[in-house]
């Protein structure tokens, strides 16, 4: 009897130590980022009538304990779906795709542990939303994925043929067939386009892309939540600039205390720390010395009120 209690004893004392280290990584922690040289403004010359807008395909439920550190397990956030579209006269894009029509399908190829994590409620698909509005989906110049992650992907299904974006290392990360690549790596004939990051510094990145030559939309590298992850600065005639900053941060907490995704989480998606933390660092730079550069992080819906939907413009 007195064997049996001590096994139960020191089975409770694991219990408990191993519940106290779980919620232990999920307290609030202020990362500690160095300071970052952003360099000046860079110019830009949007076109007259180049615009911006919405296309939201749906949302995801989660607590904001699992966005950010610091985050409380009653606050209930939700993840929005969202796809942006760029109007420009050298040729329309789109920024990632949100949910597709087959969105149901989509959710059970996900890993087990994400299904039971997952509550989401279904939108109306981007290329839809595109035809309503007399937009002919299969037209677009391109689409730019920030990465290739199931939920940025999911509405290329109704996209045949456009050019699908991506830099050499989510080429690279999605040729591997990488872990959570797998929705991506299921649809047959992808255009991919890729690009190089040809041009110079661009607020504290080293290197970036200008997309159509005026400086109104240029990519920069950001990896860390994959390797190929970019961040997508946008600048608009009236000057209005914005940072798609894809999945960097899921919240806007991420870039204002700043903090990053609680160590279970980043585990699960198969972050590189470091190089997260790094370009945590730089858009908390830009965000302190540019407060008119809106941060977009991907799936924060508060940030993406401030942009008109393009269902609003049709009306």
């Amino acid at each position: 009897m007195k064997i049996a209690f001590r096994v139960f004893a020191g089975l409770l004392v694991v219990v408990v130590i191993t519940i106290t280290l779980f919620l232990l990584m999920f307290t609030p922690a202020k990362l500690d980022v160095p300071a970052v040289d952003v360099g000046e403004l860079p110019a830009a010359s949007p076109p007259a009538g180049m615009s911006i807008r919405a296309l939201p395909t749906g949302s995801m439920e989660s607590r904001a304990a699992f966005a950010f550190r610091g985050g409380t397990w009653n606050d209930i956030r939700q993840f929005s779906m969202t796809a942006l579209l760029i109007h420009h006269p050298k040729g329309d894009l789109l920024i990632d795709t949100g949910f597709g029509k087959d969105v149901d399908e989509h959710v059970k190829r996900l890993p087990w542990i994400m299904q039971k994590l997952t509550t989401y409620s279904k939108g109306i698909p981007a290329a839809a939303q595109l035809s309503a509005a007399g937009i002919d989906p299969h037209k677009l110049a391109g689409i730019i994925l920030t990465h290739a992650h199931w939920d940025h992907v999911s509405g290329l299904d109704g996209f045949e043929g456009v050019p699908v974006m991506v830099d050499a290392a989510e080429m690279n990360f999605i040729g591997e067939k990488t872990r959570n690549t797998e929705l991506l790596n299921s649809f047959k004939d992808i255009n991919y386009k890729q690009y190089d990051f040809e041009g110079g510094p661009y607020l504290g990145f080293p290197r970036s892309h200008d997309v159509y030559g005026d400086g109104s939309v240029v990519i920069v590298p950001s990896p860390g939540h994959t390797p190929g992850s970019v961040i997508v600065f946008v600048t608009l005639p009236m000057g209005m600039r914005y940072a798609l900053l894809g999945d960097l941060v899921w919240q806007t907490e991420g870039v204002e205390l700043p903090s990053e995704r609680p160590w279970p989480v980043r585990r699960l998606l198969g972050e590189g720390d470091a190089k997260v933390r790094e370009n945590i660092a730089r858009v908390n730079a830009i965000s302190k010395k540019f407060p008119r550069i809106q941060m977009l992080p991907a799936h924060d819906a508060r940030a993406f009120r401030m942009i008109q939907t393009l269902s609003a413009t049709a009306k």
